[in-house]
């Protein structure tokens, strides 16, 4: 039996991953292309240039309502800033019918899912509980409870199994979708449990920022995280989370796995947070500036942007129209925000149940008189 104590704690690494760890890479910082034997991607010029598009908006979406919070408009933001490749690798690995269970930062994945930005923004702004059909858009509403979405994916994978929409090529799949501070929570590991007992297909893809909030990776694990799947009985794999094409590849296997009869993937994409947790937080409390400063040579847009380059896939009319497509979404985005108006207090009943119950009613009715009430007391 191994001591525990005598085990190595892991490091924060600002070059990379640990020594010895597996990363799976397709395109280096620098945008050269690298060969992996297991994992590889075959686009065409236009699915490169579409990508590197994906990349680009949602980087701006990200900053124009971060933007919108510093100026009062939002109440709270949770910023996607660096993790965007392993957002839209991931999300444009699914199918038509995956289904994902988010977060509440896979603004990347939302994008992927044809979920509008505005439903995103109604959301953090306070006037809307989401606003999209999860069916239609095949994407869950937003998590705001840590972990808790990974148990609401594998128990609904468990319903595509029970259904027999698994074991064929055209078959369905989950993507579960959480960070490196909820790998600690224990719905996860129950995730983990039953997920790997009745080999549901779910593919649970961790987003190692290396922060939970404040609490640094080697805070969480004595292992890499990815490697924590071995002890429930299912494939582990870590890839490089800046690596756009990687993420794809790596998700694109475990989701064509998982809908095979195949079971659970457990993906680490291994990235960084270039921002703060939340726009109620101040990284510059608890970590390196150097460290921020090494991550952004590894940006996830620079270095396909270098790489579009260097293959000749790309010229100035491709960069003008991507900036005029880019400033029109924060144009609307701001235009739409403002203009969303509030909604009633009595509102909040309408949404709890698809029908309404006679206590929810009769709620909704006293505070419609307690409201009326209120402003003939003020006039």
């Amino acid at each position: 039996m191994t001591d525990i104590a005598s085990l190595p704690a892991l490091r924060i690494s600002t070059g990379g991953p640990e020594p010895g760890v597996e990363l799976v890479q397709l395109l280096t910082p620098e945008g050269e292309r690298v060969f992996h034997p297991d994992y590889a991607v075959d686009f065409t010029d236009e699915q490169y240039r579409a990508l590197y598009r994906d990349l680009v908006l949602v980087r701006r979406i990200d900053i124009e309502a971060t933007a919108l919070q510093r100026q009062g408009e939002l109440g709270i933001w949770a910023s996607l800033l660096g993790q965007e490749a392993a957002q839209v690798g991931s999300g444009r690995a699914m199918r038509e019918k995956d289904f994902a269970f988010p977060t509440y930062r896979e603004h990347g994945v939302a994008w992927c899912k044809g979920v509008d930005p505005m439903k995103l923004i109604g959301l953090f702004r306070g006037v809307s509980n989401g606003g999209w059909d999860p069916q239609d858009k095949r994407f869950n509403l937003y998590s705001i409870v840590i972990g808790s979405q990974t148990l609401h994916a594998t128990g609904y994978a468990m319903g595509i199994l029970k259904d027999g929409a698994v074991g064929t090529p055209d078959g369905e799949a989950v993507v579960a979708y959480f960070g490196d501070g909820a790998s600690s929570q224990g719905d996860v590991n129950e995730a983990f449990v039953w997920a790997s007992v009745y080999n549901a297909p779910v593919v649970f893809f961790c987003q190692n920022n290396q922060w939970g909030i404040s609490t640094p990776t080697d805070h969480q694990s004595r292992i890499p995280l990815y490697q924590r799947a071995e002890g429930f009985g299912f494939p582990g794999v870590r890839v490089d989370g800046n690596d756009v094409l990687a993420s794809y590849a790596v998700t694109r296997s475990a989701l064509d796995a998982a809908r095979t009869g195949q079971g659970p993937t457990l993906i680490e994409a291994f990235t960084y947070r270039m921002g703060a947790h939340t726009t109620s937080d101040d990284p510059t409390r608890y970590r390196l500036a150097s460290d921020l400063e090494a991550w952004k040579l590894k940006d996830p847009l620079e270095r396909l942007k270098s790489f579009l380059y260097k293959q000749q896939m790309v010229d100035g009319e491709f960069f003008d129209q991507l900036d005029s497509d880019a400033d029109a979404l924060a144009a609307r985005i701001r235009r739409e925000t403002l203009a969303m108006p509030d909604p009633s207090a009595t509102s909040m009943f309408d949404d709890v149940y698809d029908e309404m119950t006679p206590a929810l009613r009769e709620q909704q009715a006293s505070l419609a008189r307690y409201l009326v009430g209120f402003a003939e007391a003020v006039q």
